[in-house]
């Protein structure tokens, strides 16, 4: 669900509310936050919504190992199920080379350097905006307000 279609309600996450209108940039945002965090190199954030029907959001990422893939999916994954998103689908996680998280909305791609480069999914996607995730009109203040529902009883 995009931004726009989604106006100002509130949904309920289990115990946690969150806005539906921060959806899909609220987790990607929050996801590039994360993977940053867990030094992920290398973090690109495509908007894909006008050229796909399946997401509104790509966010790419690498990382110098496969135990370090592994590591940042996990702590994604971690992450957004505090705030009452589960995943529909993880694959590649045994292997570490190409982690694919699918959000619905938002899909993360965690990727082994070589194995980034190897794919080019930016290349494949070039028709995309890119987003600067660090200086997203508005970012930080979504970001806070999901980290307040995180927090929050």
């Amino acid at each position: 669900m995009s931004e726009s279609d989604a106006g100002s309600q509130v949904r309920s996450n289990g115990d946690k509310p969150w806005k539906e209108s921060h959806t899909s940039l609220g987790k990607v945002l929050q996801s590039a936050r994360v993977a940053d965090e867990f030094k992920a190199r290398d973090i690109v954030i495509l908007n894909v919504a006008g050229l796909s029907s399946f997401a509104d959001y790509f966010l790419i990422c690498s990382a110098r190992s496969s135990r370090q893939v592994q590591g940042i999916a996990d702590n994604l994954e971690t992450a957004l199920r505090r705030l009452g998103i589960r995943p529909l689908g993880v694959e590649g996680r045994t292997e570490g080379h190409w982690v694919l998280m699918d959000f619905g909305d938002v899909i993360i791609h965690v990727f082994y350097d070589p194995v980034r480069h190897f794919y080019d999914l930016e290349s494949l996607w070039s028709d995309a905006e890119r987003i600067d995730w660090d200086s997203v009109p508005g970012g930080p203040e979504v970001i806070a307000e999901i980290d307040r529902n995180q927090d929050s009883p």
